[in-house]
Protein backbone atom coordinates (compact mmCIF):
# COMPACT_ATOMS: atom_id res chain seq x y z
CA UNK A 1 0.00 0.00 0.00
CA UNK A 2 1.97 3.56 -0.76
CA UNK A 3 1.11 5.87 1.14
CA UNK A 4 1.33 9.27 -1.40
CA UNK A 5 2.42 10.26 -4.68
CA UNK A 6 6.49 10.75 -4.76
CA UNK A 7 7.42 14.25 -4.66
CA UNK A 8 9.94 14.81 -7.31
CA UNK A 9 12.81 15.60 -5.35
CA UNK A 10 12.35 11.68 -3.92
CA UNK A 11 11.28 10.47 -7.11
CA UNK A 12 14.81 11.63 -7.81
CA UNK A 13 16.06 9.54 -5.11
CA UNK A 14 14.21 6.41 -5.25
CA UNK A 15 14.79 5.87 -9.11
CA UNK A 16 18.71 7.13 -9.03
CA UNK A 17 21.35 5.60 -11.59
CA UNK A 18 24.26 3.22 -9.93
CA UNK A 19 27.33 5.53 -10.62
CA UNK A 20 30.80 6.49 -9.60
CA UNK A 21 28.83 8.59 -6.57
CA UNK A 22 26.88 5.38 -5.65
CA UNK A 23 29.51 2.75 -5.59
CA UNK A 24 32.05 4.96 -3.84
CA UNK A 25 29.69 5.57 -0.37
CA UNK A 26 28.75 1.45 -0.99
CA UNK A 27 32.24 0.74 -0.62
CA UNK A 28 33.17 3.38 1.98
CA UNK A 29 30.45 1.95 3.85
CA UNK A 30 31.44 -1.73 3.39
CA UNK A 31 34.69 -0.44 4.97
CA UNK A 32 33.06 0.92 8.19
CA UNK A 33 31.37 -2.87 8.40
CA UNK A 34 34.45 -4.41 8.17
CA UNK A 35 36.03 -2.58 10.87
CA UNK A 36 33.07 -3.53 13.01
CA UNK A 37 33.05 -7.61 11.71
CA UNK A 38 36.79 -7.38 12.71
CA UNK A 39 36.32 -5.85 16.04
CA UNK A 40 33.26 -7.67 17.13
CA UNK A 41 35.64 -11.07 16.84
CA UNK A 42 38.30 -9.94 18.26
CA UNK A 43 37.60 -10.54 21.50
CA UNK A 44 36.28 -13.96 20.70
CA UNK A 45 39.43 -15.09 19.04
CA UNK A 46 41.73 -13.48 21.49
CA UNK A 47 39.64 -15.52 24.76
CA UNK A 48 41.45 -19.35 24.32
CA UNK A 49 45.28 -17.03 24.16
CA UNK A 50 43.88 -14.74 27.43
CA UNK A 51 42.86 -17.87 28.72
CA UNK A 52 46.65 -18.74 28.88
CA UNK A 53 47.90 -15.18 29.56
CA UNK A 54 46.02 -14.30 32.53
CA UNK A 55 44.95 -18.21 33.71
CA UNK A 56 41.70 -17.44 33.60
CA UNK A 57 38.70 -20.40 32.59
CA UNK A 58 37.30 -19.38 29.47
CA UNK A 59 33.56 -18.53 31.11
CA UNK A 60 35.27 -16.01 33.18
CA UNK A 61 35.45 -13.79 29.62
CA UNK A 62 31.35 -14.27 29.63
CA UNK A 63 31.59 -10.81 31.36
CA UNK A 64 33.52 -9.01 28.34
CA UNK A 65 31.24 -10.53 26.50
CA UNK A 66 28.46 -8.89 28.20
CA UNK A 67 28.96 -5.48 27.96
CA UNK A 68 30.46 -5.76 24.66
CA UNK A 69 27.05 -6.43 24.00
CA UNK A 70 25.24 -4.10 25.97
CA UNK A 71 27.48 -1.47 24.51
CA UNK A 72 26.58 -2.30 20.91
CA UNK A 73 22.98 -2.37 22.32
CA UNK A 74 22.94 1.00 23.67
CA UNK A 75 24.80 2.81 20.56
CA UNK A 76 22.36 0.92 18.28
CA UNK A 77 19.20 2.50 20.04
CA UNK A 78 20.74 5.55 20.18
CA UNK A 79 21.89 5.82 16.45
CA UNK A 80 18.24 5.99 15.37
CA UNK A 81 16.79 8.93 16.51
CA UNK A 82 20.63 10.79 15.89
CA UNK A 83 21.05 9.31 12.56
CA UNK A 84 17.30 10.28 11.68
CA UNK A 85 17.08 13.87 13.10
CA UNK A 86 20.67 15.19 12.78
CA UNK A 87 22.37 13.20 10.06
CA UNK A 88 24.20 9.86 8.72
CA UNK A 89 27.54 11.14 8.14
CA UNK A 90 28.33 12.66 11.97
CA UNK A 91 27.36 9.53 13.82
CA UNK A 92 29.61 7.44 11.83
CA UNK A 93 32.57 9.43 12.40
CA UNK A 94 31.82 9.82 16.22
CA UNK A 95 30.98 6.09 16.63
CA UNK A 96 34.26 5.09 14.78
CA UNK A 97 36.44 7.50 16.24
CA UNK A 98 34.50 6.03 19.85
CA UNK A 99 35.49 2.02 18.62
CA UNK A 100 38.82 2.71 17.39
CA UNK A 101 40.18 4.38 20.23
CA UNK A 102 38.62 1.74 22.81
CA UNK A 103 40.08 -1.13 20.94
CA UNK A 104 43.53 0.42 20.60
CA UNK A 105 43.46 1.06 24.16
CA UNK A 106 42.63 -2.91 24.67
CA UNK A 107 45.75 -3.91 23.76
CA UNK A 108 47.90 -2.17 26.80
CA UNK A 109 45.46 -3.53 29.02
CA UNK A 110 46.41 -6.42 31.86
CA UNK A 111 42.86 -7.49 33.74
CA UNK A 112 39.50 -8.47 32.45
CA UNK A 113 37.95 -5.83 34.08
CA UNK A 114 39.82 -2.90 32.55
CA UNK A 115 39.70 -5.16 28.94
CA UNK A 116 35.33 -5.43 30.02
CA UNK A 117 35.29 -1.67 30.56
CA UNK A 118 36.78 -1.05 26.73
CA UNK A 119 34.68 -3.65 24.86
CA UNK A 120 31.51 -1.81 26.14
CA UNK A 121 32.89 1.18 24.65
CA UNK A 122 34.23 -0.50 21.72
CA UNK A 123 30.51 -2.19 21.27
CA UNK A 124 29.32 1.64 21.57
CA UNK A 125 30.42 2.41 18.69
CA UNK A 126 29.91 -0.73 16.82
CA UNK A 127 26.61 0.10 17.59
CA UNK A 128 26.09 3.06 16.23
CA UNK A 129 28.26 2.48 13.05
CA UNK A 130 26.54 -0.81 11.85
CA UNK A 131 22.76 1.29 11.21
CA UNK A 132 23.92 4.43 9.78
CA UNK A 133 26.94 2.53 7.52
CA UNK A 134 23.30 0.80 5.99
CA UNK A 135 21.39 3.57 6.01
CA UNK A 136 23.59 6.10 4.15
CA UNK A 137 24.37 3.20 1.33
CA UNK A 138 20.00 3.17 1.41
CA UNK A 139 20.01 6.29 0.81
CA UNK A 140 22.85 6.25 -1.96
CA UNK A 141 20.75 3.40 -3.44
CA UNK A 142 17.41 3.41 -5.68
CA UNK A 143 14.59 1.28 -4.77
CA UNK A 144 14.93 -1.28 -6.94
CA UNK A 145 18.22 -2.60 -5.66
CA UNK A 146 18.00 -1.23 -1.96
CA UNK A 147 18.28 -4.93 -0.47
CA UNK A 148 20.98 -6.05 -2.66
CA UNK A 149 23.30 -2.38 -2.04
CA UNK A 150 22.41 -2.98 1.90
CA UNK A 151 23.12 -6.30 1.90
CA UNK A 152 26.93 -6.15 -0.50
CA UNK A 153 27.70 -3.03 2.32
CA UNK A 154 26.92 -5.45 4.89
CA UNK A 155 29.62 -8.07 3.41
CA UNK A 156 32.58 -6.14 5.12
CA UNK A 157 31.66 -7.05 8.51
CA UNK A 158 32.09 -10.47 7.35
CA UNK A 159 34.89 -10.36 5.47
CA UNK A 160 36.19 -8.00 8.95
CA UNK A 161 35.29 -11.33 10.80
CA UNK A 162 37.18 -13.70 8.22
CA UNK A 163 40.45 -11.26 7.64
CA UNK A 164 40.25 -11.13 12.01
CA UNK A 165 40.60 -15.11 11.93
CA UNK A 166 42.94 -14.90 9.49
CA UNK A 167 45.27 -12.70 10.81
CA UNK A 168 44.72 -14.29 14.56
CA UNK A 169 46.25 -17.48 12.84
CA UNK A 170 49.55 -15.58 11.96
CA UNK A 171 49.75 -12.76 14.51
CA UNK A 172 48.87 -15.02 17.79
CA UNK A 173 51.90 -17.32 17.47
CA UNK A 174 54.71 -14.24 17.09
CA UNK A 175 53.13 -11.17 18.59
CA UNK A 176 50.34 -12.43 20.73
CA UNK A 177 46.49 -10.96 21.65
CA UNK A 178 47.50 -7.18 21.97
CA UNK A 179 48.35 -7.51 18.07
CA UNK A 180 44.64 -7.98 17.36
CA UNK A 181 43.56 -5.33 19.47
CA UNK A 182 46.25 -3.35 17.78
CA UNK A 183 45.26 -3.63 14.37
CA UNK A 184 41.17 -3.16 15.38
CA UNK A 185 41.96 0.03 16.26
CA UNK A 186 44.49 1.79 13.87
CA UNK A 187 42.43 1.17 10.95
CA UNK A 188 38.99 2.75 12.26
CA UNK A 189 40.85 5.60 13.10
CA UNK A 190 42.63 5.73 9.45
CA UNK A 191 39.05 5.51 8.18
CA UNK A 192 37.93 8.28 10.48
CA UNK A 193 40.33 10.91 8.13
CA UNK A 194 39.35 9.12 4.70
CA UNK A 195 35.39 9.37 5.88
CA UNK A 196 35.58 13.09 6.72
CA UNK A 197 37.18 14.04 3.04
CA UNK A 198 35.29 12.14 0.69
CA UNK A 199 32.22 10.38 2.37
CA UNK A 200 29.17 12.76 1.51
CA UNK A 201 25.82 13.41 4.03
CA UNK A 202 23.05 11.62 3.44
CA UNK A 203 21.13 13.60 0.14
CA UNK A 204 18.50 14.42 1.76
CA UNK A 205 19.88 16.08 4.57
CA UNK A 206 22.10 17.69 2.10
CA UNK A 207 18.79 18.97 0.03
CA UNK A 208 17.52 20.44 3.51
CA UNK A 209 20.21 21.98 4.06
CA UNK A 210 20.16 26.17 3.83
CA UNK A 211 23.93 27.34 2.79
CA UNK A 212 25.27 23.94 0.36
CA UNK A 213 29.09 24.28 -0.28
CA UNK A 214 29.77 24.07 -4.12
CA UNK A 215 30.77 20.66 -3.69
CA UNK A 216 27.46 19.80 -1.99
CA UNK A 217 25.18 21.25 -4.74
CA UNK A 218 27.08 20.14 -7.27
CA UNK A 219 26.77 16.55 -5.50
CA UNK A 220 22.69 17.28 -5.79
CA UNK A 221 22.71 18.04 -9.16
CA UNK A 222 24.46 14.63 -10.01
CA UNK A 223 20.92 12.78 -8.44
CA UNK A 224 19.09 15.42 -10.73
CA UNK A 225 18.14 17.51 -8.22
CA UNK A 226 18.19 21.00 -8.40
CA UNK A 227 19.08 22.41 -5.26
CA UNK A 228 16.65 25.50 -3.72
CA UNK A 229 13.13 26.04 -2.34
CA UNK A 230 12.04 22.90 -5.05
CA UNK A 231 14.39 20.15 -3.30
CA UNK A 232 13.50 21.39 -0.14
CA UNK A 233 9.81 20.51 -0.47
CA UNK A 234 7.93 17.05 0.40
CA UNK A 235 11.43 15.93 1.89
CA UNK A 236 11.38 12.15 3.23
CA UNK A 237 12.78 13.19 6.28
CA UNK A 238 11.42 13.20 9.90
CA UNK A 239 9.56 15.86 11.55
CA UNK A 240 8.36 14.06 14.84
CA UNK A 241 10.28 11.18 17.04
CA UNK A 242 11.32 8.56 14.51
CA UNK A 243 10.90 5.93 16.88
CA UNK A 244 7.22 6.45 17.34
CA UNK A 245 7.05 6.63 13.87
CA UNK A 246 7.81 2.80 13.52
CA UNK A 247 4.57 2.24 15.44
CA UNK A 248 1.94 4.02 13.10
CA UNK A 249 0.56 4.31 9.61
CA UNK A 250 0.59 0.57 9.45
CA UNK A 251 4.20 -0.40 10.46
CA UNK A 252 3.40 -1.82 14.02
CA UNK A 253 3.20 -5.57 12.78
CA UNK A 254 6.14 -5.59 10.82
CA UNK A 255 8.42 -3.59 13.73
CA UNK A 256 7.02 -6.01 16.13
CA UNK A 257 8.14 -9.26 13.42
CA UNK A 258 11.55 -7.31 12.73
CA UNK A 259 12.49 -7.06 16.68
CA UNK A 260 11.51 -10.96 17.16
CA UNK A 261 13.65 -11.80 14.08
CA UNK A 262 16.71 -9.66 15.08
CA UNK A 263 16.82 -11.16 18.60
CA UNK A 264 16.61 -14.73 17.89
CA UNK A 265 18.85 -13.99 15.03
CA UNK A 266 21.76 -11.95 16.80
CA UNK A 267 21.25 -14.18 19.83
CA UNK A 268 22.45 -16.85 17.45
CA UNK A 269 25.23 -15.49 15.70
CA UNK A 270 26.72 -13.93 18.98
CA UNK A 271 26.53 -17.65 20.40
CA UNK A 272 29.04 -18.52 17.64
CA UNK A 273 30.90 -15.55 17.23
CA UNK A 274 31.70 -14.89 21.13
CA UNK A 275 32.04 -19.27 21.88
CA UNK A 276 33.17 -21.50 18.82
CA UNK A 277 36.30 -20.20 18.85
CA UNK A 278 36.47 -21.15 22.68
CA UNK A 279 35.04 -24.58 22.05
CA UNK A 280 37.26 -25.85 19.27
CA UNK A 281 39.80 -25.32 21.56
CA UNK A 282 38.62 -26.68 24.27
CA UNK A 283 37.61 -30.15 21.44
CA UNK A 284 41.42 -30.15 20.81
CA UNK A 285 42.62 -27.21 18.77
CA UNK A 286 45.39 -24.96 19.49
CA UNK A 287 43.96 -21.07 19.80
CA UNK A 288 45.55 -20.95 16.25
CA UNK A 289 43.80 -23.09 14.44
CA UNK A 290 40.59 -22.53 16.19
CA UNK A 291 40.99 -19.10 15.60
CA UNK A 292 41.70 -20.61 11.57
CA UNK A 293 38.43 -22.58 11.54
CA UNK A 294 36.20 -20.08 12.68
CA UNK A 295 37.01 -17.78 10.55
CA UNK A 296 35.55 -20.24 7.80
CA UNK A 297 31.81 -18.97 9.09
CA UNK A 298 32.67 -15.25 7.99
CA UNK A 299 33.86 -16.32 4.15
CA UNK A 300 30.16 -18.09 4.26
CA UNK A 301 28.88 -15.03 5.09
CA UNK A 302 30.07 -13.46 2.33
CA UNK A 303 28.71 -15.76 0.14
CA UNK A 304 25.51 -15.14 0.99
CA UNK A 305 25.38 -11.91 -0.67
CA UNK A 306 25.60 -13.41 -4.32
CA UNK A 307 22.22 -14.46 -3.70
CA UNK A 308 20.03 -13.31 -1.09
CA UNK A 309 20.04 -9.57 -1.57
CA UNK A 310 18.68 -10.40 -5.29
CA UNK A 311 16.25 -12.97 -3.77
CA UNK A 312 15.13 -10.53 -1.03
CA UNK A 313 14.49 -7.87 -3.87
CA UNK A 314 13.05 -10.18 -6.36
CA UNK A 315 10.89 -12.20 -3.90
CA UNK A 316 10.98 -10.66 -0.70
CA UNK A 317 12.32 -11.41 2.24
CA UNK A 318 8.78 -12.94 4.05
CA UNK A 319 10.23 -15.98 1.27
CA UNK A 320 13.86 -16.21 0.63
CA UNK A 321 15.12 -14.97 4.01
CA UNK A 322 12.56 -17.58 5.92
CA UNK A 323 14.08 -20.21 3.51
CA UNK A 324 17.82 -18.60 4.45
CA UNK A 325 17.06 -19.02 8.07
CA UNK A 326 15.52 -22.53 7.93
CA UNK A 327 18.01 -24.02 6.19
CA UNK A 328 20.43 -22.86 8.97
CA UNK A 329 19.17 -25.55 11.61
CA UNK A 330 20.84 -28.07 9.78
CA UNK A 331 24.44 -27.36 9.91
CA UNK A 332 23.65 -26.22 13.09
CA UNK A 333 22.69 -29.46 14.69
CA UNK A 334 25.75 -31.08 12.28
CA UNK A 335 28.10 -28.55 14.39
CA UNK A 336 26.31 -29.49 17.66
CA UNK A 337 25.93 -33.55 17.21
CA UNK A 338 28.25 -35.39 14.32
CA UNK A 339 32.06 -35.31 15.50
CA UNK A 340 33.81 -34.62 11.78
CA UNK A 341 37.74 -34.65 10.79
CA UNK A 342 39.07 -30.95 9.92
CA UNK A 343 38.18 -30.26 6.65
CA UNK A 344 34.55 -31.05 7.15
CA UNK A 345 34.00 -28.89 10.23
CA UNK A 346 35.84 -26.34 8.16
CA UNK A 347 33.10 -26.81 5.11
CA UNK A 348 30.01 -27.08 7.56
CA UNK A 349 31.38 -24.13 9.63
CA UNK A 350 31.23 -22.27 6.27
CA UNK A 351 27.74 -23.46 5.44
CA UNK A 352 26.84 -22.30 9.18
CA UNK A 353 27.81 -18.59 8.23
CA UNK A 354 26.14 -18.74 4.66
CA UNK A 355 22.62 -19.26 6.74
CA UNK A 356 23.28 -17.63 10.23
CA UNK A 357 25.08 -14.65 9.64
CA UNK A 358 24.23 -14.47 6.10
CA UNK A 359 20.57 -14.41 7.24
CA UNK A 360 21.05 -11.90 9.63
CA UNK A 361 23.21 -10.13 6.67
CA UNK A 362 19.51 -10.68 4.83
CA UNK A 363 17.55 -8.99 7.76
CA UNK A 364 19.53 -5.95 8.18
CA UNK A 365 19.12 -5.24 4.13
CA UNK A 366 15.58 -5.95 4.20
CA UNK A 367 15.04 -4.18 7.30
CA UNK A 368 16.76 -1.11 5.32
CA UNK A 369 14.26 -1.65 2.16
CA UNK A 370 11.19 -1.88 4.65
CA UNK A 371 11.28 1.54 6.01
CA UNK A 372 10.79 4.46 4.34
CA UNK A 373 14.06 7.27 5.04
CA UNK A 374 12.01 9.08 7.08
CA UNK A 375 12.45 6.62 9.43
CA UNK A 376 15.02 4.11 7.98
CA UNK A 377 17.97 5.24 10.65
CA UNK A 378 15.30 3.93 14.11
CA UNK A 379 14.19 0.78 12.14
CA UNK A 380 17.37 -0.67 11.68
CA UNK A 381 19.26 0.87 14.54
CA UNK A 382 15.72 -0.28 16.88
CA UNK A 383 15.90 -3.84 15.43
CA UNK A 384 19.52 -4.49 16.03
CA UNK A 385 19.56 -3.07 19.55
CA UNK A 386 16.48 -4.84 20.29
CA UNK A 387 18.33 -7.94 18.43
CA UNK A 388 21.23 -7.02 21.16
CA UNK A 389 19.27 -7.96 23.95
CA UNK A 390 19.85 -11.83 22.31
CA UNK A 391 23.45 -10.36 22.11
CA UNK A 392 23.78 -9.78 25.69
CA UNK A 393 21.77 -13.34 26.58
CA UNK A 394 24.32 -15.35 24.32
CA UNK A 395 27.19 -14.84 26.06
CA UNK A 396 25.73 -15.51 29.23
CA UNK A 397 23.87 -18.98 27.92
CA UNK A 398 27.17 -20.40 26.54
CA UNK A 399 28.84 -19.64 29.57
CA UNK A 400 26.51 -21.26 31.71
CA UNK A 401 26.22 -24.47 29.07
CA UNK A 402 29.71 -24.74 29.24
CA UNK A 403 30.48 -24.86 33.04
CA UNK A 404 27.14 -27.08 33.47
CA UNK A 405 29.38 -29.31 32.32
CA UNK A 406 27.58 -29.94 28.78
CA UNK A 407 29.71 -31.54 25.81
CA UNK A 408 31.40 -28.32 24.39
CA UNK A 409 29.77 -28.82 20.70
CA UNK A 410 26.47 -29.14 22.12
CA UNK A 411 26.07 -25.66 23.56
CA UNK A 412 24.85 -24.69 20.15
CA UNK A 413 21.47 -27.15 20.23
CA UNK A 414 20.22 -24.34 21.59
CA UNK A 415 20.11 -22.19 18.17
CA UNK A 416 18.63 -24.87 16.50
CA UNK A 417 15.37 -23.63 17.68
CA UNK A 418 16.27 -19.80 17.08
CA UNK A 419 16.49 -20.12 13.68
CA UNK A 420 13.19 -22.02 13.71
CA UNK A 421 11.49 -18.92 15.54
CA UNK A 422 13.39 -16.03 13.34
CA UNK A 423 11.91 -18.43 10.19
CA UNK A 424 8.66 -18.58 11.09
CA UNK A 425 8.69 -14.46 12.12
CA UNK A 426 10.19 -13.46 8.67
CA UNK A 427 7.60 -15.99 6.80
CA UNK A 428 5.18 -13.67 8.87
CA UNK A 429 5.95 -10.62 7.34
CA UNK A 430 3.54 -11.41 4.55
CA UNK A 431 1.36 -9.87 6.91
CA UNK A 432 2.27 -6.78 7.34
CA UNK A 433 -0.07 -4.06 6.28
CA UNK A 434 2.17 -1.43 4.73
CA UNK A 435 5.07 -1.22 2.13
CA UNK A 436 7.88 1.57 2.40
CA UNK A 437 7.24 4.34 0.36
CA UNK A 438 8.25 8.04 1.06
CA UNK A 439 5.49 10.36 2.25
CA UNK A 440 4.44 13.32 -0.48
CA UNK A 441 3.67 15.80 2.76
CA UNK A 442 4.27 15.16 5.96
CA UNK A 443 3.19 18.35 7.32
CA UNK A 444 -0.21 17.10 7.45
CA UNK A 445 0.81 14.14 9.64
Amino acid sequence: MAEAVLSATERALENQRIGGLQIRVAAICTLVQMCDGYDVNSIGVSVPSLTHAWNLPGPAFTQAFLWSSIGIMIGALSAGPIGDRFGRKPLLLASLTIFGLASLLSAFVGSLGMLTVLRFFTGLGIGGAFPGAATLTGDYAPHRRRALMIMVSFTGAPIGGFLCGQLAGVLLPKFGWPSIFLIGGIFPLGLVVAMALWLPESPRFLAAKGNLSPHEAALLRRLDIIPGKTAVADLDLAQGNPVKMLFTKGYGLQTVLLWVIFFCSLMNLFLFVYWLPEVLHLTGMTPPEAARATSFRELGAIAAVLYLGVLIDRFGPERALAANYAAGILFIAAIALVAMPYLLLVVVIFFSGLTIIGSQTGANAACGKLYPARMRTSGLGWALGIGRLGGIAAPALGGYLLSSGLPPRQIFLSACLLALIAATATGLLALRGVHAEPLADQSAA
